[in-house]
């Protein structure tokens, strides 16, 4: 082992050290994390260890392969902070060459949790295919071929986007990282059930392409070897250790490019000193003029930008499309289903001073009067409806298609319609009522010692909601149960949207004073993160 590659080794065992000591909290935390992943990992390598023998157990494996490989390549994306030594800028100041450097944090990837869990399962695949005494010696090589393939692979994308990492993008980018595991994980339970109702055949499609695609391949070649086809496991494993070269060499270039240019942000930063007026944009110039169109615009522009925001607006829309189609797909939903995506989005009227964070003594400087608070509350709740309304009445689209029920869509989309004015109104008078402070950094989404006024404000307005919305419901109820009703079911659609409407503007026009007379308690609660 070279000095570099000993030094890189060792500072990764201090990095994980030292880290252990800073709390008794965060020491607690990774003892329990690499507890539960250790016993996962046994519990997944016995798994594979039993399937051996099942005629199916080769497209399981290099579909298992591939997605490892998938999830080296993604979680430096979302978790940037999870792994100090994945930003190689921190060592731009020694004079280390790339290639000696590459080698030196290989070594040191291998150092953790990860490559140990990793090794379990491949080597699991492996006693899952593997029959003759070739196949386990190929078995060996193969293991330690596609864990450095993962390893460089990971490496290659974090070095190659640690400029985004590092920006306020990447922390977007971090922040959504919880939207991709639940997209992840409604995508994963999916095919299961339909494996479980269908088989492992259905993988052997899939199994037949990706055992070409390193490093599923070098897994394959175990496969190959067992059936005594060597030519076809010297290829895959000839393709694993291309990839592996073709990596590593991406890895070095961009390295160099990282280590030896300045961050352009930078220079663009410091060499552009000049201020110019921002044209109005195509959305602003649609928008209403006065006090309502710019407040739209500010609400707007908190969803594209701001990362908290972001993050929830795009949790609800995702969601909100998963549980109904997805349950409707696996022929288990409902169309009533469709109204889910109301539910979750209405959501994002609650807390509506939160997202302004202490800023927010700046809406307070212009409000003088109820009418103005009125105004304020009316504008953030149709900046929400540009978004809400075209995509609930999508989902509600969606779900009705799948499922065929072409006949209820009126009465599901006036029950919608109706339940997200009833979260409106709710909304609107919680945000005045039960206003919480936002953190801007980290991943919680409540100041601390306030997660009472958190509860109180979504879930207490969630069931207003449901109450106000109840004779909504109560009539399509009726709809559904007597005998002459579907004569009247295409009549909820307007009664629906008429009753969302007003039950939407009555609760701004009582939300208004609350607001008006609250402003500095406001204020106080939202200032707090």
């Amino acid at each position: 082992m070279s000095t570099v590659t000993g030094t890189l080794v060792q500072l990764k065992l201090s990095l994980l050290r030292n880290g252990l000591r800073q709390s008794a909290g965060r020491r607690a935390a990774y003892i329990a994390s690499a507890v539960v992943t250790l016993l996962f990992a046994v519990l997944q390598l016995l798994g594979l260890v039993l399937l051996r023998g099942n005629a199916h157990a080769d497209a399981v494996v290099v579909l298992l392969a591939a997605v490892l490989a998938l999830g080296w390549a993604v979680m430096p994306l979302f978790f940037p902070g999870g792994d100090e030594t994945l930003d190689p800028t921190r060592l731009v100041m020694l004079p280390l060459r790339p290639r000696p450097l590459v080698r030196a944090l290989l070594a040191a990837s291998l150092v953790g949790i990860g490559p140990l869990f990793t090794v379990c399962l491949f080597a699991g695949s492996v006693i899952a295919v593997a029959r003759g005494a070739a196949a386990y010696v190929v078995g060996v090589v193969a293991v330690g071929l596609a864990l450095l393939v993962c390893v460089a692979l990971a490496r290659a994308v974090a070095t190659a986007n640690i400029r985004l990492l590092t920006s306020r993008k990447g922390r977007d980018l971090a922040v959504l990282s919880g939207l991709v595991i639940a997209v992840g994980a409604q995508v994963v339970n999916f095919g299961a059930q339909r494996l479980g109702s269908s088989g492992l055949g259905q993988l052997t499609p899939a199994a037949d392409v990706l055992r070409w695609v390193p490093p599923a391949s070098s897994i394959g070649a175990v496969d190959a070897v067992s059936e005594g086809s060597y030519g076809i496991a010297a290829a895959q494993l000839a393709l694993s250790v291309l990839a592996l070269v073709a990596l590593l060499a991406m890895w070095a270039r961009h390295l160099t490019r990282l280590m030896t240019s300045p961050d352009g942000s930078t220079l663009q930063a410091a060499g552009d000193t000049t201020v110019r007026d921002r044209p109005s944009t195509g959305l602003a110039r649609l928008l209403p003029s006065g006090r309502t169109g710019t407040a739209m615009e500010r609400s707007l522009r908190y969803v594209w930008r701001d990362p908290k925001t972001k993050a929830a607006w795009v949790t609800s829309l995702a969601i909100g499309l998963i549980v109904p189609v997805f349950n409707a797909l696996q022929g288990t939903g409902s169309i009533y289903f469709a109204c889910f995506a109301a539910g979750m989005l209405g959501i994002q009227m609650y807390n509506q001073f939160g997202q302004d964070t202490s800023a927010f003594w700046m809406v307070a400087m212009t409000v003088s009067s109820t009418r103005d608070a009125y105004v304020e509350l009316r504008a953030r709740a149709l900046a929400l409806l540009v978004i809400t309304l075209p995509y609930a009445a999508l989902v509600t689209v969606l779900t009705t298609a799948v499922l065929g029920d072409w006949a209820r869509l009126p009465e599901v989309l006036g029950l919608s319609f109706a339940l997200l004015g009833s979260m409106l109104a709710t909304g609107a008078w919680t945000s005045a009522r039960f206003p919480y402070s936002i953190p801007q950094e980290g991943y919680k989404n409540v100041a601390p010692g306030q997660a009472g006024l958190a509860w109180i404000a979504i879930f207490g307005g969630m069931v207003a909601a449901a109450l106000l919305c109840a004779p909504v419901i109560a009539v399509t109820i009726w709809i559904n149960t007597s005998a002459g009703g579907d004569a009247w079911s295409r009549l909820l659609l307007p009664v629906g949207t008429v009753y969302g409407a007003a039950i939407a503007y009555l609760g701004l026009r009582l939300a208004a004073p609350r607001t008006a007379a609250r402003l500095p308690e406001i204020l106080t609660a939202v200032s707090k993160g």
